[in-house]
């Protein structure tokens, strides 16, 4: 089932729309949930960037329409698999840690950093580096939302 609300949100006074996907699992909400918001993001950015580029080269055909499509949905499943993956491993980290801090957010960053990157590359040192940016990067946005 579906739920959608619109309410004025905090940020510049935008307004802010939620969309509530109920599988029936906490897990599986909150992984739709990330892919679903994220997934957005990066196609909302691929238009952009496209839109960008068809307005300096002063035209757009329909192979460059193509293009742009599929780049769209290449980047929005991409980026919402890997959010997805994020907010699934916080949310496990919470449950068998039984506990919700900060700390949650640094394993979850840092395995799915090193899932991510173990995916494309066998390279040891790669995936230690990805894992600990996943890490730092998940960490350093949940201290930054704690600033809003």
């Amino acid at each position: 089932m579906a739920k959608t609300s619109l309410s004025t949100g905090s940020f510049l006074s935008s307004p802010k729309l939620d969309v509530v996907i109920d599988t029936g699992n906490p897990f599986l909400n909150l992984t739709v949930d990330g892919f679903l918001k994220i997934g957005s993001v990066a196609v909302a950015k691929v238009a952009v960037e496209e839109t960008y580029h068809c307005l300096s080269k002063g035209s757009i055909s329909q192979k460059n329409f193509e293009h742009t499509l599929k780049k769209m949905c290449k980047e929005g499943v991409y980026w919402g698999s890997v959010a997805g993956l994020y907010v699934g491993m916080e949310y496990g980290m919470e449950r068998i840690r039984g506990t919700r801090d900060w700390k949650n957010a640094m394993l979850g960053g840092a395995l799915t950093g090193a899932l991510v990157s173990a995916a494309s590359s066998s390279n040891r040192d790669k995936i230690v580096t990805d894992a600990i940016a996943g890490g730092a990067i998940a960490t350093g946005a949940l201290f930054l939302n704690y600033l809003t």
